[in-house]
């Protein structure tokens, strides 16, 4: 069993506050596989204060000094890229070879993507009389989530160092492994002390400590939209900056000229993806009414595809939920489709045959005949549930896809690639698939509605962690 005794505050391994600590679960079998400390207001503090002390020197070098530190990481990273997918692996439970690929592939690419970005960047304007600069906001208090925890933990460090902001991150206390391994790769960089700060806790201590303090200057956040909440009440009463990324109901419109196999093999796949623990997950397929059996068949038949088991199996394609908190969640939103009068296509709640005991394993599920104002269709499940929802026409399918609190993602499908664009246009989401469009780590990502404010990735990240200051020039 894995023990981090020490937290990571202005550049060095100290003792906690306290000696209380936190466990952390190997989700493919349910043991304890670490442990890591319950930090505390008093550890905050402490981070808060190496962040702060070391905010001048670090946002008074060039982009291209940080931009070192950034391609530094992103090797550290690549060096310890086979450690990292194991252990991700077995604190979120997305299959190896899977988690390689995005869960550590992903974040060094984004390391080095800012390395680039950042000397590009035109932190200077000149507009008429006015020089228009770019500066770092300060101290950045950054909370993640467990589904993608580097990958999310990435997404705010490498821009937020990246702008000349230093930085406190609060990890998920339910996958935090990761976090650690972080912090030593940034050690090892050089990074000056104090730039880069690892508190854990969990959120109700460590987390609100962290956007209450006055010495913060913004929170970017990950996670659920209730929690989404509580940061922005809290963040108020000093006026921080705060960026949210929150929850998801993302729906797949298929239109009536659509490749029907592919579309559903697409939707389907969007929705399995982590085992359903993806915020921008296809979790509502909108097909015609006209369509629906043979999609309904399509999507069971895609639903048995999906090998349960091991996340450390070469063969499995589902892994197990993160968590057994997780795991009875999406349960209880089984029971309740069922309960609502959803027609139960494939999987339930019953352990999937084959998959090991112990571990939080889910059945791929897909229901069948969903209103769109059953509570399977309303409410993010964070597990592999996929509701399929009939319309009458294409107008029908459009308010189906817009009749939501969230509005974080979405895909549309045609052969009319005009068509299609056409109606992403119309969907209320911060990011539409058309046709399987892949993923672009340049675009910006980010939510309408509850789904939140402020954009990750690519440039667009980089300018949540700026202010802008003007200079009026005489003459």
């Amino acid at each position: 069993m894995l023990s981090r005794d020490k937290l990571f505050i202005g550049g060095a391994w100290v003792a906690p506050s306290g000696k209380q600590t936190i466990d952390v679960f190997n989700a493919g079998n349910g043991e304890r596989m670490a442990k890591v400390p319950l930090g505390d207001e008093k550890d905050v503090e402490s981070a808060v204060n190496a962040a702060r002390a070391a905010f001048e020197g670090w946002s008074g070098g060039s982009a291209e000094w940080r931009a070192g530190f950034l391609d530094k990481i992103a090797a550290g990273l690549k060096a310890r890229s086979d450690e990292l997918a194991r252990l991700i692996a077995q604190e979120v439970g997305m299959p190896l070879k899977m988690a390689a690929r995005i869960q550590v592939g992903l974040p060094i690419a984004n390391f080095a993507n800012y390395a680039k970005l950042v000397k590009e960047f035109p932190f200077e304007r000149k507009v008429g009389n006015s020089l228009v600069l770019r500066e770092p906001v300060g101290v950045v208090g950054a909370i993640t989530p467990w589904n993608y925890p580097l990958h999310q933990i990435t997404l705010k460090v490498a821009p937020a160092l990246a702008a000349g902001c230093t930085v406190v991150l609060k990890p998920s206390e339910i996958a935090p492994l990761n976090a650690f391994v972080l912090a030593e790769v940034l050690e090892i960089a050089g990074l000056p002390k104090g730039v880069f700060n690892l508190v854990t806790g969990t959120g109700q201590k460590a987390g609100e400590a962290l956007v209450k303090h006055p010495g913060v200057d913004m929170i970017s956040f990950t996670g659920s939209t209730r929690a989404g909440k509580r940061i922005s009440e809290l963040a108020a009463s000093s006026v921080k900056r705060v960026a949210l990324e929150l929850g998801g109901k993302s729906a797949s419109v298929i239109l009536e000229d659509a490749d029907l196999a592919a579309a559903v093999k697409g939707t389907v796949n969007g929705c399995y993806l982590n085992s359903g623990q993806t915020c921008t997950a296809l979790t509502r397929m909108l097909v015609p009414q006209s369509k629906y059996d043979e999609a309904a068949r399509l999507a069971a038949e895609a639903a048995k595809g999906f090998a349960v088991g091991d996340p450390l199996d070469e063969k499995t394609r589902l892994g197990p939920l993160t968590s057994l908190a997780q795991l009875e969640r999406v349960r209880g939103y089984i029971k309740k489709g069922v309960e609502e009068g959803a027609e139960l296509i494939a999987g339930g709640v019953e352990h999937p045959e084959g998959a090991p005991a112990g571990g939080y394993y889910v059945r791929p599920t897909v229901f069948g005949q969903v209103k769109n104002s059953m509570t399977i269709a309303q409410e993010e499940i964070f597990g592999p549930v996929l509701a399929i929802i009939p319309y009458r026409d294409e107008e029908d399918a459009v308010r189906i896809a817009n009749d939501s609190p969230y509005g974080l993602a979405g895909a549309v499908w045609s052969k009319d690639e005009a068509h299609a664009q056409r109606v992403a246009r119309r969907i209320r989401a911060g990011q539409v698939d058309v046709n399987g469009g892949a993923f672009n780590m340049n675009a910006p990502f980010g939510g309408f509605k509850q789904s939140g404010h402020g954009r990750e990735a690519g440039v667009y990240g980089l300018e949540e962690f700026l202010e802008y200051k003007s200079l009026q020039l005489k003459g």
